[in-house]
């Protein structure tokens, strides 16, 4: 099996898809704080819990970013 390396622009998207991804989970946090709503707030959770998957299997990528970017 060959090595696959992500290409510059690849690891590029990845930055900016863990940035996103990190943005929404910090304002998802602090939203939660001022909603008093069971049903938004169980929503709220629930997508915390998503963005927390979503970063851990990007961050999983970042072993295969090249190694030297010119």
């Amino acid at each position: 099996m060959t090595d696959v390396r992500l290409a510059p622009h690849e690891l590029m998207e990845l930055h900016e898809l863990m940035n996103l991804k990190t943005l929404t989970l910090f304002k998802t946090k602090m939203v939660q704080g001022i909603v008093f709503d069971k049903d938004l707030k169980a929503m709220l959770h629930k997508y915390e819990k998503l963005n927390l998957e979503s970063l851990e299997q990007l961050g999983a990528l970042y072993p295969k970013a090249p190694v030297h970017i010119q």
